[in-house]
């Protein structure tokens, strides 16, 4: 799969553009956000394995946190992102951990599977009517950067990849007819 239809997948199955997609494109060279170090600490990381790892659960394939999403949302928030969205991103954690704290009176590292479930839909929702209203001048949506930067993270990792798609490594013909059967992987 190539990076523009995996941007496209993503920002349909999110209902918009790829947040610092164009740097994505490019191959991440943000030398603003370059100079930019020390971000996100240790608990940030673990944090943002928790929300992916709502969104992304473990089943018979790996969820989110085995994948190391949570370092991957650093990463590119780092390296990929305008400074304005780094912001956005980084005070998203802090909008997401009180909004837990007002909903289910605890914080997000605390909450059980349905409380974290029941708050991220809700978010979902809250994200998908800011999109539609939104004119091009706002801000983006954290939560928005959060599940886009999951998806985009996990289905590039290598347990995202092999174990969720019918991955071959080496490279072999072309073939556009390839019979399909409910319930067999992609192919990729």
């Amino acid at each position: 799969m190539e990076r523009r239809e995996l941007l496209k997948l993503i920002a349909l199955a999110t209902g918009g553009a790829v947040i610092g997609g164009e740097f994505f494109l490019a191959g991440c060279k943000n030398k603003e956000a370059a100079a930019v170090s020390g971000l996100f600490s240790q608990n940030d990381i673990a944090f943002l394995d928790e929300v992916a790892e709502t969104i992304i659960p473990k089943t018979t394939t790996a969820g989110a946190k085995e994948a190391e999403v949570g370092k991957f949302m650093t990463v590119m928030v780092n390296d990929c992102y305008e400074e304005a969205d780094q912001k956005i991103f980084k005070e998203g954690i802090k909008k997401l951990d009180e909004a837990c704290n007002k909903r289910h009176g605890h914080s997000f590292m605390k909450a059980d599977a349905t409380h974290r479930n029941e708050l991220l839909v809700s978010l979902d929702k809250e994200a998908k009517e800011y999109a539609k209203n939104k004119k091009t001048e706002d801000p983006n949506h954290y939560f928005s950067m959060m599940k886009q930067l999951t998806l985009l993270g996990y289905f590039t990792s290598k347990p995202g990849l092999e174990q969720n798609f019918n991955y071959k490594q080496t490279p072999t013909r072309y073939d556009g007819a390839v019979p399909y059967k409910k319930g067999d992987k992609l192919f990729v």
